[in-house]
């Protein structure tokens, strides 16, 4: 018989059904994917006895592969910065899958309003606009940037919330409105050489810092703010949140409208660390995005999960692809790989959303 003891009201706490916070469990899923790697390049004979993240070359300096760790956290920063806000609208009961057309999309504007009105003493070859547009300050194109994926935010929320358009319709009309008009805003051209200014936002480890920095400012909103409270009351039950006096249409127009605004920054970040901006930029990061949130505990049903969370999906699917390729797995398997992680992560998720009934 499982150990019990008197809870309020006469209930029973069963203390064989106490479990780990999810995000120990990802973080031991992250340890258990780095010792499968360590071990393959440990004993696979093509691999020579290489270790996937420790230095082998006998360096003081450092026991880590410090370039491979640097490659690891930047592949995930910038998409990483999107899943902040596809967490959100994954708790709220939706999806959004117009985040990487918009990255595109917020790249070619943004990039067009920072860029130098000379080039090696000649004129910007690249420029877009008369010399009204050029030598702006910094803060003009991230503002304009960021406006637009408000406004993009907004609109799908608008059909989500008041019109009642299922979020995967939605977002998925989106989705080709955005790539269409990174494909216009140039005429297909890519968009180069920024100010300094601009350039320093995604330089070096800016990626990063960024995403850190918004993880910590999202955790600490959706755990201790009125906002939080609603949007995992919005995604548990979203009629009895209405019925509790929670304003749920504003509350979505929001949810969606600060996504996009990260998606927008995230294509801000990836112009910067490119020095340039092209239409193809993004692509299927909404999809990375989405597997982040998943990997990392985010149930699709909505009401479960947590920024931590997602950061650790991140960090686990940015090793898993470094290990891919350091285990010179082939592209076209990679991407099966990923599917099928992705699906699996699905799968658990339903199990233990069964076992929680």
């Amino acid at each position: 018989m499982a150990d019990t003891s008197q809870g309020v009201g006469g209930l029973t706490f069963d203390k064989s059904k106490r479990s780990w916070p999810n995000e120990l469990n990802i973080l031991l899923a992250l340890v258990i994917i780095i010792v499968v790697f360590e071990a393959i390049g440990q004993f696979a004979p093509y691999m020579n006895g290489q270790s996937f993240l420790f230095d082998t070359k006998d360096r003081f300096d450092s026991i880590f592969n410090e370039a491979r760790l640097q490659i690891i956290i930047l592949q995930v920063a910038i998409i990483g910065i999107i899943a902040l806000g596809v967490t959100q609208v994954i708790i709220t009961g939706g999806i959004d899958l117009s985040s990487g057309p918009l990255v595109a999309a917020t790249a070619m504007i943004a990039m067009s309003f920072a860029q130098v009105a000379e080039v090696n003493g000649f004129p910007n070859p690249k420029a877009l606009f008369g010399p009204w547009a050029m030598d702006l300050p910094v803060i003009v194109p991230v503002v304009i940037g960021l406006a637009f994926g408000a406004c993009i935010g907004i609109i799908n929320g608008t059909f989500i919330a008041y019109f009642r358009i299922p979020p995967f319709i939605a977002t998925l009309g989106m989705f080709l409105f955005c790539r269409g008009i990174a494909l216009w805003w140039s005429g297909g051209n890519p968009v180069s050489f920024p100010t300094d200014a601009y350039a320093w936002i995604g330089s070096g480890m800016m990626p990063v810092v960024w995403f850190v920095l918004l993880a910590i400012i999202f955790q600490l909103i959706m755990s201790y703010t009125v906002y939080g409270k609603h949007t995992y009351a919005i995604g548990s039950n979203e009629e009895a949140a209405r019925m509790s006096g929670i304003n749920v249409k504003r509350h979505k127009v929001m949810v969606y409208m600060i996504a996009s605004m990260l998606a927008a920054f995230a294509g801000i970040v990836l112009s910067s660390k490119a020095v340039t901006a092209q239409a193809g930029m993004g692509e299927f990061y909404e999809l990375f995005a989405i597997a982040m949130a998943v990997i990392g505990g985010i149930s699709l049903q909505g009401g479960r999960g947590s920024i931590i969370g997602t950061v650790l999906g991140a960090m686990v699917l940015g090793v898993i692809r470094s290990g891919f390729t350091y285990i010179k797995l082939d592209g076209s398997y990679q991407l099966m790989a990923m599917g099928a992680i992705i699906v699996a992560a699905v799968i658990l998720d339903q199990y233990r959303q069964r076992n929680r009934a």
